[in-house]
């Protein structure tokens, strides 16, 4: 029992969390570190008290996240001459691998990359904003906070579709 109600302190705190950075990346534009790290650590904390067989993927999974992010913002930065994406978002990518593993990660990605273009042309139809994608800033983070809570949620409820991992 006990184990239990550990599990559901850190789920709690990860869901928490979460909510938090996508409600602060949609109002202010950027993910604080005081609660990416955290988000950090306490997925790491979480496998290695409850999924120790897990850590080693955990860990990878976190400098990944970090790694993958990081190098496309240099590779747009050399190539358009400005930033294209915020050290949040690598922040959170990195928590999310924490959380989920490596394997998640091009799952993780894909669904975030789709749901913000699916956002954006919403917001170009029904609102009738016009966002130049290649000009106006927008918050990935809550892309990021959705795609890594439904991953996650797939990934636990679905052990089969860790499977489909190697596709991506």
């Amino acid at each position: 029992m006990s184990t239990f109600l550990f599990a559901l302190f850190f789920i709690g705190l990860y869901i928490v969390i979460l909510l938090r950075l996508a409600w602060i990346d949609c109002r202010h534009m950027q993910l604080p570190d005081n609660l990416t790290y955290p988000l950090i650590w306490s997925g790491l904390l979480y496998q290695i008290c409850l999924e120790p067989e897990h850590l080693k993927e955990s860990v990878l999974g976190a400098v990944a996240g970090y790694l993958s992010l990081w190098a496309l913002y240099w590779i747009y930065y050399f190539w358009r001459k400005r930033e294209g994406i915020g050290h949040g978002d690598m922040k959170l990518l990195a928590a999310l691998g924490a959380w989920h593993g490596w394997q998640s990660l091009g799952w993780i990605t894909l669904a975030a990359a789709s749901s913000g273009l699916i956002s954006v042309l919403i917001a170009n139809s029904l609102f009738n904003k016009r966002f130049s994608l290649a000009t106006t800033p927008l918050p990935f983070g809550p892309n990021l906070a959705i795609a890594g809570g439904s991953v996650g949620w797939i990934y636990s409820s679905f052990p089969q579709f860790k499977d489909l991992s190697s596709l991506l």
